[in-house]
């Protein structure tokens, strides 16, 4: 048996991605899907295949070039794509008198293709289609004696059509008579060849597949199922030793502020999170590569985070220990007795430290994404000009000009660094960030820790919106944090807490930027409700830094504050 791995399109669906990799080498649990659909074709029998390439071919010939997979391939380049028929015509020299196989590369499957060989010789059709019930993709007919009947979508059947609607694999297998049926140049589409069949009355097969595995990775979602389906299996083994994982359930967990998503697998009593941080085709500097470096030091310097158990740098997954649903705003949420939340924000604290105590030492700035530290630049840019450009003008269509709180911003910058205690900070240290288990606490969302002053973590926990202290406690626990830091980073209380005081500003316009961001332009409407707290809390938050005054943006908190 000979075959064509169609492999020339742009992959258009997965762009930009595809920009700079074909669809074909996109790697499913390191492997590129082409390299798949080739090995498995040779286990189906196959002893020569051809790949047709156009979009980056030069990337596919080399691939090719560089892996002996063990049977001759041929690469047919196109200048200009020629269609599904038009590659089969242009590798007319290529075919012998037996049937060949035509598939698409950008499915990951198990479909035997051995046998859906051996049965299209034995039913002698010229074309054989392998079809399946796949309820978003149906749109081919098929009848009672599995011949196809049409290609057209009925998006609603009725009692009047006696056809099933069945959805392509992408698998084909032909006579080498349809030679004669393509044009003889230019671009042919097989579907419409297929169709003219028809109209003369002849058959096409189609042969039902079921109890099979079948991924089209042609999309962000196809691909991303294609990845965490080829990588669970080793993920659960990581976690919890030769386990059986026969039949992996995974269920989207409602997300947070970032593009991410979340699931939860499920295999038998066993339970993994997938974080899905998307296609990343240069993992260095990127989020997802932040999240594994980080997470793992962090782990393995024995803060309380998520162990990770597997990852993929390209499809942007990464398995991890199911912490549970309980985080620190669901417990307050709760009313428990004061007591009890001062104690818990005490061990939490200690945890703050611990980042700076334990985790410090050996941390790479170079595994950080974005920037690495937290200093006046970011400052500037990521709290100041945000609060500005997201939240005054972008979510109360304000027009405050930038430049008119530029001098203010640069002291408050440099204030906020000048009494800064520097260590390794979390950057997000706020409740719905700590998860709690068994009398645990632990982090999460750690990948944009970085150098910074420790005191900016403790104002992310002490004035988050969604905890929602009140001033007292906020006090009490400054005081303790200031005294556990003198202890134990030798840092000067008073300082410490002049540099918390300054922090707690350029946090608020953060959070601010943020819920504003989230709000208008991602429409996550959730965030809309906790604007009112971080605006009223801003003028406060100013007045207690006592620095120089900052009227410009007194005024504007004041504005806000009270609106």
């Amino acid at each position: 048996m000979k075959a064509l791995i169609l492999a020339a399109g742009f992959g258009t669906r997965l762009a930009p991605h595809t920009r700079t990799l074909p669809k074909a080498l996109f790697p499913v649990a390191g492997i590129p899907v082409l390299g798949r659909m080739i090995t498995h074709l040779i286990r189906g029998g196959c002893t020569a295949i051809a790949v047709n390439t156009h979009h980056l071919s030069h990337l596919i010939a080399s691939y090719l070039a560089e892996n002996d997979f063990g049977v001759p391939l041929t690469v047919s380049h196109e200048p200009e794509i020629l269609g599904t028929g038009g590659a089969i015509r242009r590798l007319a020299h290529f075919w012998d008198d037996d049937p060949f196989m035509v598939v698409n590369a950008d499915i990951v499957t198990d479909i035997d293709l051995a046998d859906v060989y051996r049965r299209h010789k034995l039913d002698g059709a010229q074309v054989t289609l392998v079809m399946h019930d796949r309820p978003a993709f149906n749109q081919v007919g098929v009848d009672e004696q599995n011949q196809i009947t049409g290609f057209e979508r009925v998006d609603r059947p009725t009692n009047q059509s006696p056809h099933r609607k069945m959805a392509f694999t992408g698998i084909h297998v032909m006579d080498i008579r349809i030679l004669d049926r393509i044009p003889g140049s230019g671009f042919s589409d097989i579907i419409h060849v297929y169709r003219q069949m028809l109209d003369e009355g002849r058959p096409i097969n189609a042969q039902v597949v079921r109890n099979h595995y079948w991924q089209d990775i042609g999309s962000p979602d196809g691909y991303r199922d294609a990845a965490a389906d080829a990588l669970a299996p080793e993920a659960f083994r990581s976690a919890f030793g030769d386990c059986q994982t026969p039949d992996i359930v995974r269920r989207r967990l409602s997300g947070d502020g970032s593009d991410r998503g979340w699931f939860r697998l499920t295999a038998g009593p066993h339970r993994l999170i997938l974080a899905d941080h998307g296609i990343t085709t240069a993992p260095a500097g990127s989020e997802v590569n932040a999240f594994v470096r980080i997470g793992a030091h962090l782990f393995h310097c024995g803060l309380p985070v998520p162990r990770i158990h597997t990852h993929d740098g390209f499809s942007g997954l990464v398995f991890l220990e199911d912490l549970g649903d309980c985080h620190l705003q669901q417990v307050l949420q709760q009313k428990p007795h004061g007591s009890r939340i001062e104690r818990l924000y005490q061990t939490i604290i200690d945890t703050l430290l611990d980042l700076t105590e334990k985790a410090l030492e050996g941390f790479n700035p170079d595994w950080t994404c974005q920037t690495r530290a937290y200093d006046a630049a970011l400052i500037l840019e990521k709290e100041c000009r945000y609060f500005v450009d997201a939240f005054l003008n972008g979510y109360l269509n304000m027009t405050v000009a930038h430049d008119s709180l530029t001098a203010e911003f640069e002291h408050l910058a440099r204030c906020t660094i000048d009494h800064g205690v520097s260590g390794l900070i979390h950057r997000d240290f706020q409740s719905r960030n700590i998860m709690l288990r068994d009398d645990r606490h632990y982090l999460i969302d750690f990948q944009g820790a970085r150098y910074g002053p420790v005191q900016y973590d403790l104002a992310a926990l002490l004035i988050d919106p969604y905890a929602g202290l009140d001033q007292p406690l906020q006090e009490r626990l400054l005081g303790y944090a200031a005294h556990q830091a003198s202890d134990r980073l030798k840092s000067d209380p008073d300082t410490f807490i002049r540099g918390f005081r300054y922090c707690a500003v350029t946090r608020n316009l953060q959070i601010l930027g943020a819920f504003g961001f989230l709000s208008r332009v991602k429409r996550k409407m959730g965030f809309e409700r906790w604007i009112p707290a971080a605006a009223a809390m801003l003028v406060g938050n100013i007045r207690s830094a006592d620095c120089r005054p900052l009227p410009k943006l007194t005024r504007i908190a004041e504005k806000i504050g009270s609106g």
